[in-house]
C-alpha cells in the first residue's frame, strides 16, 4: 500500500506486515462482537428514530400550513429542517447501508427503503456502497474524493480551472442532493464520453427525473397548495429547510473525509490489498467530529467516520461505543487517530480546499502519481 505522503514522514512506515494483519484481526474481532450482540436495544433505537422523526416532520409541516405568521415560519422551517436531516442522515443513510437488515423487517430494510432525497436508493448505494467504501481515499478510483469536481492531493496536475473550485464546492453544498444525484448517475463522464444515447445510461437517467419529479412536487407544490394563503410563505420554508439540510450533509460529509491529517492513496496500493490493509487504508483515510450526543445523532453518527468506514454494515448507535476501543489501537500501533470539533474541521476541510485551489507551491514531482517510487507499509509488502 503506497500512501501520498507529502507534509511529513509516512505514517505507516513503523509497521510491519504481521503488525498490519494483526490489527486486522483486532477489528474483525470487535466486528464479531457486535454482531454477536445485537438485538432488541438496538432494534427499538432505530424504531424510537424512525417515529420521532416522522411526527416532527408531520408536526413542522403542519405547522407551515400556517406560515404567513412569522412564529410559525421559524418553527416550521426550523423542524423541518432537523427531521429531512435525521431522515437523510441517522436513518436513510444507515438503513440504505444494510445497517439493520438484520431486524428483517420489511419496513427497515436496504431492499425496500427509498429516501427523501432526490437521488435514487438504488443507484446511491452503487455508488456509495459499493464503489466509495471499496475504494475510500485512491485518487482516481474513488469518486466521492472532491466528487470529481475538486482537486483533493498535490500530486494530482493543477490547471487554473481550479481556481474555481471553492465557488463550485460551495454551490454544490448548496445543491448537495441534486449534486449527489448527478455525481451517482456519472453524470459528467458519461456526457464527456457521448453515451448520452446508450440505453442503461438513459434509464437511470429516466429514473432519476421521476425521483427529481416527486420530490418536487411534494415539496414545492402539494404542501405548498395545502397552505392556502400561505403558499409563498410555505414554499420558501420548504426551499429553506432542504438548504440547511444540504449545507449540514455536505459539511459533516466534508469533515469525514477531506480535514488536514486525512490520507490519500496511489490506484497500485491497492493491488493484491489484504482485509488487514483494507482496514489500515480505512484508518488514514478518515477523520471524526468529536461532539455531544445530539451532534453525533444529527450527523447520522458519521462524526464517527473512521468507526463507519471500518464497520458501514455497523448498527450506527453502536459507533460510540466502539469508538474508545478503535482509538486505542490506533496509539498501540502508532497511528493518528484525526478528529476534532465540528468547526475546526469544518475550517480544515475548507482551508484545503482553498490551497489545492493553487499552484504547488513548491513544484510537484512530474511524473505520474502511479509511477512514483512506492513509499510501501513494509519492505516485505513492496507497493
Amino acid at each position: 500500500m503506497t500512501v501520498i505522503q507529502k507534509k511529513s514522514d509516512n505514517p505507516i512506515a513503523h509497521l510491519t506486515a504481521e503488525d498490519i494483519e494483526t490489527i486486522g484481526r483486532e477489528l474483525d474481532a470487535i466486528r464479531d462482537r457486535v454482531v454477536a450482540s445485537r438485538g432488541e436495544r438496538d432494534a427499538a433505537y432505530i424504531r424510537k428514530v424512525i417515529a420521532t422523526q416522522r411526527r416532527l416532520e408531520l408536526g413542522s409541516r403542519a405547522v407551515l400550513l400556517f406560515s404567513l405568521f412569522p412564529p410559525a415560519w421559524v418553527v416550521g422551517t426550523a423542524g423541518l429542517a432537523v427531521a429531512k436531516i435525521l431522515e437523510n442522515m441517522e436513518i436513510g443513510h444507515n438503513v440504505l447501508h444494510g445497517q439493520w437488515d438484520w431486524m428483517r423487517d420489511p419496513k427497515i430494510h436496504s431492499t425496500t427503503w427509498e429516501w427523501d432525497h432526490v437521488s435514487p436508493a438504488d443507484q446511491w448505494k452503487h455508488s456509495h456502497n459499493e464503489l466509495h467504501h471499496r475504494y475510500t481515499n485512491v485518487v482516481g478510483k474513488d469518486n466521492d474524493l472532491g466528487y470529481g469536481i475538486m482537486r483533493v492531493d498535490e500530486d494530482q496536475p493543477w490547471h487554473p480551472m481550479h481556481l474555481g473550485q471553492p465557488l463550485w464546492n460551495f454551490v454544490n453544498a448548496c445543491f448537495f442532493e441534486y449534486g449527489i444525484a448527478a455525481y451517482d448517475l456519472e453524470l459528467g463522464k458519461n456526457l464527456q464520453q457521448g453515451r448520452h444515447r446508450d440505453p442503461q445510461f438513459r434509464a437511470r437517467a429516466r429514473a432519476v427525473g421521476r425521483k427529481i419529479r416527486r420530490q418536487v412536487l411534494k415539496d414545492y407544490v402539494l404542501h405548498p397548495l395545502l397552505s392556502g394563503p400561505s403558499f409563498l410563505s410555505t414554499l420558501a420554508a420548504t426551499f429553506t429547510a432542504n438548504l440547511i439540510r444540504n449545507l449540514w450533509s455536505h459539511s459533516v460529509i466534508m469533515c469525514g473525509h477531506f480535514p488536514e491529517g486525512v490520507e490519500t492513496f496511489e490506484k497500485r496500493s491497492i493491488e493484491g490489498e489484504t482485509r488487514g490493509e483494507w482496514y489500515l487504508r480505512q484508518m488514514l483515510g478518515s477523520a471524526n467530529i468529536s461532539g455531544s450526543r445530539l451532534l453525533h445523532l444529527m450527523t447520522g453518527n458519521l462524526s464517527f467516520q473512521i468507526e463507519h468506514h471500518l464497520f458501514p454494515d455497523l448498527p450506527s448507535n453502536r459507533y460510540q461505543e466502539i469508538a474508545p476501543e478503535v482509538r486505542a489501537l490506533f496509539d498501540r500501533y502508532g497511528l493518528r487517530y484525526t478528529t476534532g470539533s465540528l468547526p475546526r474541521q469544518v475550517f480544515s476541510a475548507w482551508k484545503k480546499v482553498f490551497r489545492l485551489s493553487l499552484p504547488n507551491r513548491t513544484p510537484a514531482d512530474p511524473s505520474p502519481a502511479d509511477d512514483r517510487p512506492a513509499r510501501a507499509l513494509a519492505p516485505s509488502l513492496g507497493g
